[in-house]
């Protein structure tokens, strides 16, 4: 049987109470989606440590967001990152460094209190920006997802939703 790790309700949270697999769902809420203003996704998340206090990070999301409200089609995204220490405490780069102004985009993360947050941000042609912010804060043995979508400025989308261990 695994030891399962014991999250406190702590000020500071060691970035060692992250590190394990969670499974989880989410209820994700679109202001640009007409069929599917509102929607149902399977999530799961596993945070992994390497020997230099650096991590990679994997989420998948099961979405239902095309087809019809009668009929969705699912589809599986799936993210990984690799975190890279900085010489600030508890903010990781993303160890690509993706050049904003060629199309690709720029990822860092920051623990703060119980929350790990991950911003992922790009920049369109026409100059907008798209950022992705990701707040994952452990709360007992959950951990509960707070994902923001935001386009130059305006919300286009937003999910919450809760995470368990995977006890495998």
């Amino acid at each position: 049987m695994m030891a399962l790790p014991v999250i406190a309700s702590a000020k500071d949270l060691s970035f060692s109470a992250f590190l394990w697999e969670w499974l989880g769902n989410a209820i994700s809420e679109s202001n640009v989606s007409v069929n599917f203003p509102i929607t149902s996704r399977d999530i799961d998340v596993s945070i992994k440590p390497d020997e230099n206090g650096d991590f990679t990070i994997t989420w998948r999301t099961l979405l239902r967001q095309k087809g019809t409200p009668e009929s969705p089609k699912e589809s599986l995204k799936e993210t990984t990152l690799t975190f890279v220490k900085t010489d600030s405490p508890n903010v990781w780069k993303d160890s690509k460094g993706g050049d904003v102004y060629a199309g690709e985009s720029i990822s860092w993360a920051r623990l703060k209190k119980q929350t790990l947050t991950i911003y992922v941000m790009a920049i369109s042609d026409a100059g907008d920006y798209d950022m992705q912010v990701y707040k994952r804060t452990l709360n007992g043995v959950n951990m509960e997802l707070d994902f923001t979508a935001i386009r130059d400025g305006a919300i286009r989308r937003t999910a919450k939703g809760r995470l368990t261990l995977n006890n495998y």
